[in-house]
């Protein structure tokens, strides 16, 4: 793809006509990565290590919480050492390698979202066929579908971009290689490019949207059919931590990427673009843990086995 380019290095604008601001910027950023990590580390480590969390539900949440995970360090550590730097460069297959895995795990967190919608609706809808619906291997095999499905639908829309001509200016008016300004730069007519990353957005987000939104009508539907309150409080609080997920998630990354690259306005895509990059992952731990009594009650023996195992090696010394 390089060599179709007169551009050999992309410069990365991001956060500098803020000036001083960067560097309070910079902690903030720092601290939402931390606890992101953190949080996303502990739920995969919890969900892993305790057997009353070996459900389907779970599964996918690990799965998410490991894609989030690797989708925040593709982008974060970049913009962390760009906000303290002059030299915000990237090289040019630098930049089209962090759109790549960027969009293969945004893509494979919207598609988990979908799945994870059709396991709620399973669950609570289908009960008495849920095992044989949601056996491990079915689970196994959505999974992976859902990774290889995010980076096959991100190796096209990555090819699309990078195989345009950059013979211009190579200041992209970001803090990563996203993929309309990027394209902006593009020295030809992208006119067909964006159509078909249009067409591919509207596939990846919309339709999974549709098929969430169609699974908790289904769901509505039988939890206004249980009798009892508590009934119908259990079956709500497993459905609303997802949903939080659902709506912020779909909703920050539809205003991005369902409309062309000529309507994109750098401050206003930016502050989306970070709740996505940062809100996002940062929420998926903090929603299902503090919302979740079972993952609390995990965590919580976690930590008892931690502590007793840390006093039986000091009282051993």
């Amino acid at each position: 793809m390089a060599n179709s380019s007169c551009v050999t290095e992309f410069f990365l604008l991001g956060f500098s006509s803020l000036g001083e601001l960067q560097l309070v910027l910079f902690v903030v950023f720092l601290c939402l990565y931390l606890i992101i990590l953190s949080g996303n580390i502990t739920i995969i480590s919890v969900i892993c290590l305790d057997h009353s969390l070996h459900t389907p539900m779970y599964f996918f949440l690990c799965v998410l919480s490991t894609s989030e995970t690797c989708y925040t360090i593709v982008i974060l550590p970049k913009m962390l050492i760009n906000l303290l730097s002059v030299l915000r460069t990237l090289s040019f297959v630098s930049c089209a390698s962090q759109m790549y895995f960027f969009l293969g795990f945004a893509v494979t967190n919207s598609l988990l979202l979908g799945v994870m919608g059709y396991d709620r609706y399973a669950a609570i809808c289908q009960p008495l066929h849920y095992t044989i619906l949601m056996s491990w291997r079915v689970c196994g095999q959505l999974a992976v579908t859902c990774i290889i499905s995010g980076f096959l639908i991100s190796l096209l829309g990555t090819t699309l971009v990078f195989s345009l001509p950059f013979c211009g200016s190579n200041k992209v008016n970001h803090y990563f290689c996203d993929i309309s300004p990027v394209i902006r730069l593009a020295y030809a007519e992208t006119y067909i490019n964006e159509l078909v990353i249009f067409i591919g957005g509207v596939l990846v987000l919309v339709v999974p949207l549709i098929f969430i939104f169609i699974s908790y009508g289904f769901i509505a539907a039988a939890i206004l059919k249980i009798s009892s309150v508590e009934g119908k409080r259990k079956a709500f609080s497993t459905c609303a931590s997802h949903l939080i997920v659902v709506i912020v998630h779909y909703g920050c990354a539809s205003f991005v990427y369902l409309r062309p690259s000529a309507k994109y306005t750098s401050g206003k895509d930016r502050l989306v673009t970070v709740t996505y990059t940062v809100i996002t992952p940062l929420l998926n731990p903090v929603v299902y843990s503090l919302r979740n009594k079972d993952v609390q009650l995990a965590i919580r023996k976690m930590i008892e086995k931690a502590r007793l195992r840390f006093y039986n090696s000091v009282k051993t010394l």
